[in-house]
Formats: C-alpha cells, structure tokens, sequence
C-alpha cells in the first residue's frame, strides 16, 4: 500500500486523545496512573460485594489489607517482571529509567507474581486459605486489565501489526534515527485485548461466582481466569507488533515473549479448574452468613 493510500485510515491524532489527563503547573496526570489507580479501587469495590456471600475466605479487614499488598505487588511485580522479560539491557544501561512508571512499561505476568506472593503473605499471617483468596481476587482483576488496556492505547503503546481493516489505526512512530513519523494502519491491539482480557473475562468469571457453585470448589475461579486470560493473550498476539528489542527473540522463536509466558498460565489454569472439584470442601465462613457444604 501506497502512503497516499493511508489517509483513509483514522489517524491516532485524529481521536484528540492525550496520554495527559491533567497538567497543573509541573506535574502531568497521565491516563496510564489514573487506570492503575481505577482498577484497583474498583476491584476493591467488588471485591467487598464478593465477600458478603456465604462462605467468604475473608473478612472486610482482610480485604482492607489485601489491597495494600496487591497494589504493591501490581507494581513491583509489573515493573521488575517488564525490566527481566522485555528490555533488561536497555535498562541496566540506564538504571534511572526504572523509577519511570508514567512512561509505561509494566508486564502483566510480573503483576500476577507480584500479587501472588502478596495473597500468600496475607494468608500464611492470617491463616487464611491462600487459594480460596486468589480465587476471589481473580475475579477481580478484569477492571484492571480493561482500564490498562485502553491506557496503552491512548499511550500509543502495544500496538499491532499493520493492516487494512476499516477500523485500523494510524499510530505516531519513531523512526531509527529517532525522528516522529505517522506509521501505517495497525490493528489496535490495545482495544481487542481490553475487550477480550477486560469484558469478556469478566463476564466469564462472573457468571461462575454468581450463577455456579465455583467459588466452592478452591482453585476453580483463578484457574479460569489463567486459563482464558493465557488463552485471549496467545490468540491476539499473533496481530500484535512485538516490542522492537524483541524482534530477533521472535523471530529464533516463532512466538512472542507475550505468548511464551502465556503458556504456563492456560497449562496451568486448565490443571486448577480440572483438579478443583476433588478440593471442594465444607467452607465455614469468615464472612457472609452461613456455612456451606
């Protein structure tokens, strides 16, 4: 396709779209903080719905100190897992360029370790059941991808790779000697995801929580999250443009780094959800009103 040919896509410029929510003085609001900042006290708030059915794993207060802990292993966990996966050359040559959280650059597997480990303090200091826990919060998690995703996208960040659908988008590019072009049309990846990772995700695992006996059964529910999570992730990969310190990686590979790291999550979360029945037993309550069998 020729250039002149790209102007009947949409050009990102076009939308009026600003990764700046709000600039006061020196200090710019970005979208990307503001989603971070969205999916977890959403989360926070459903997750207090979740916890007044019967059979709770855990009380307010215990949620009250599970969003700490999640809040800081999504950022940890996200930062050090992009750093290790995705440019740890770039950024042990400019080590400063860590502290950089509002330029983006966060894994989401890194985020899921780091929240793990989180849940697993919270529950071995309480006594509490550690994969009951990761079960209520799994369902929680979409409002965050969701939120996430479509921060990537005003960032212009995680595009994918071009095409001529009708609804293909024109990012702004930096070309190899480091100057701003507008790029060809792309799938915008970061929609399809927080779809797929946001709506579609949860809508599944709320239909498990609230129309099925899942939550009984430990396991079951943050194993279907890993599972169509890793599913979904794989799947759009394919039209997705891998980061550019990645091409050769991809290239040796046949996969993405994105889809490598996705495997263990369906592997995984197919092996909770087929074992989670032989796990179900009676739950006594820590919240919620009664006990169930």
């Amino acid at each position: 396709m020729q250039a002149d040919e790209y102007s009947r896509f949409t050009a990102f410029s076009d939308l009026g779209l600003s990764p700046v929510a709000l600039h006061i003085w020196r200090f710019d609001l970005r979208w990307y903080s503001l989603a971070y900042l969205a999916g977890i006290f959403i989360g926070y708030w459903y997750l207090l719905r979740l916890i007044k059915k019967p059979g709770s794993p855990m009380d307010r207060r215990h949620a009250d100190d599970l969003v700490f802990y999640s809040a800081l292993g999504i950022i940890l966990g996200g930062r050090i897992g992009y750093v290790l996966f995705y440019n740890l050359g770039e950024y042990l040559r400019h080590p400063i360029e860590i502290l950089k959280l509002w330029d983006g650059g966060m894994s989401f597997h890194g985020g899921v370790v780091g929240t793990s480990l989180g849940i697993l303090y919270l529950a071995r200091k309480e006594k509490l059941s550690w994969l009951r826990i990761h079960d209520y919060v799994a369902c929680c998690v979409p409002f965050g991808l969701f939120f996430g995703r479509l921060a990537n996208f005003v960032n212009q960040e995680l595009w994918g790779a071009p095409s001529t659908v009708p609804w293909a988008v024109r990012f702004q590019e930096v070309n190899a000697a480091g100057f701003p072009f507008l790029g060809p049309p792309r799938h915008p990846s970061q929609l399809y995801e927080a779809v797929l990772e946001g709506l579609i995700l949860f809508a599944i695992l709320w239909w498990m929580f609230w129309r099925t006996k899942a939550r009984y059964e430990p396991g079951k529910l943050v194993g279907a999250f890993l599972f169509f999570y890793g599913l979904f992730r794989f799947a759009v990969e394919f039209i997705r443009e891998p980061d550019r310190q990645l091409i050769p990686f991809t290239q040796a590979t046949h996969l993405h780094m994105g889809q490598w790291l996705s495997l263990p999550m369906i592997l995984g979360g197919a092996w909770l959800m087929w074992t989670a029945k032989g796990r179900r037993q009676r739950v006594e309550p820590i919240a919620g009103p009664e006990s169930v069998a």
